[in-house]
């Protein structure tokens, strides 16, 4: 039995990876989705995360597709009790922003979507700056203190606002941040490394990384050329660009062969050693993608073969 991670300072325990729930609903159907989460649960996965707006960017969907999926998994397995479920408010099309009545209204829409009632963990999708953090905290902690969400957390925030944010909490003693969710890969890491790492880890918060494979580069598949076929290989081929992209590449698949493992396995495996960060998010379109994720689980990188990573990546 895989060791589950406590989340933060929450009492919420979860599985080292996270299932993100961006591609349901987009490029995976309501029978993949199902398929894909029926997968990641046999494999002693229990944190899914998704969003509101999950997936408006795709001609003819409204938002709220990806929850609708997973709120008709949950009728069909009856096992709502056994998923940590995270999703986040701010921007669905018709829901923009944190104002109280957005945030309300908006856990509202979540529910019903999910059919649930309750949300584990509760995100802040991107900072609204218009909004002072005492309205969106107070906002949130209602939401709390009713029994609809049990944690609450921020994704795309300044350390400025987080620190301001988790001061106020403090203060009134209100709900509080639990957890983070930055933009944090081996390719990436400018945005979380520094003040918001160092913010996270004073106030004991969780990271919970998303694009934690670069959208596909660090699966390995994309190299010199090669070409792939996916929704994301533009995002995911700039990186071939770059000399750090190929570097990491080459160092990946030291380790890789080291273990024995998939080249996503041990960039997973090494963002899930850095500190604060609790479980990494990864998304699988089909359940032949699911292992190589999963398996960061039961893989331990040494501390030579972290550092190695570390610095192909500087």
């Amino acid at each position: 039995m895989t060791s589950l991670r406590t989340l933060g300072s929450s009492d919420l325990s979860v599985f080292p990876l996270a299932l993100g729930g961006n591609v349901f609903g987009w490029t995976a159907d309501e029978a993949q989705s199902f398929a894909v989460l029926d997968a990641y649960a046999a494999a002693g996965g229990n944190f899914i995360d998704t969003a509101d707006a999950y997936s408006a960017w795709v001609p003819g969907n409204q938002g709220g597709e990806s929850e609708t999926i997973i709120g008709k998994w949950f009728a069909e397995r009856a096992n709502r009790s056994e998923i940590v479920l995270a999703t986040k408010v701010g921007a669905h099309p018709e829901l923009k922003g944190l104002s109280a009545a957005t945030i309300k209204a908006g856990a509202e829409a979540s529910l019903r979507r999910l059919g649930t009632d309750y949300i584990d963990l509760y995100y802040t999708h991107f900072d609204d700056e218009t909004v002072a953090v005492e309205e969106i905290i107070t906002a949130l902690d209602a939401l709390v203190k009713e029994g609809k969400v049990r944690a609450i957390a921020a994704s795309n925030i300044s350390p400025a606002r987080l620190e301001a944010s988790l001061a106020f909490s403090e203060r009134e003693g209100l709900a509080k941040y639990v957890a983070l969710q930055p933009h944090y890969n081996l390719v990436s890491r400018d945005t979380y490394e520094g003040e918001l790492q160092d913010t996270a880890a004073r106030h004991g918060l969780g990271a919970v990384p998303y694009f934690a494979l670069a959208s596909g580069f660090l699966t390995g598949k994309y190299r010199p050329g090669t070409a792939v076929e996916s929704a994301r290989a533009e995002g995911a081929g700039k990186h071939l660009e770059s000399e750090r992209g190929l570097k990491v590449l080459d160092a990946l698949d030291k380790v890789a062969a080291a273990h024995d493992a998939e080249v996503a396995t041990v960039a997973l495996a090494w963002l899930a050693a850095q500190p604060t960060v609790a479980a990494p998010i990864a998304s699988a379109r089909t359940v032949e993608q699911l292992p190589a994720l999963t398996a960061v689980a039961e893989l331990k990188l040494t501390e030579d073969e972290v550092a190695s990573l570390t610095e192909a990546a500087a």
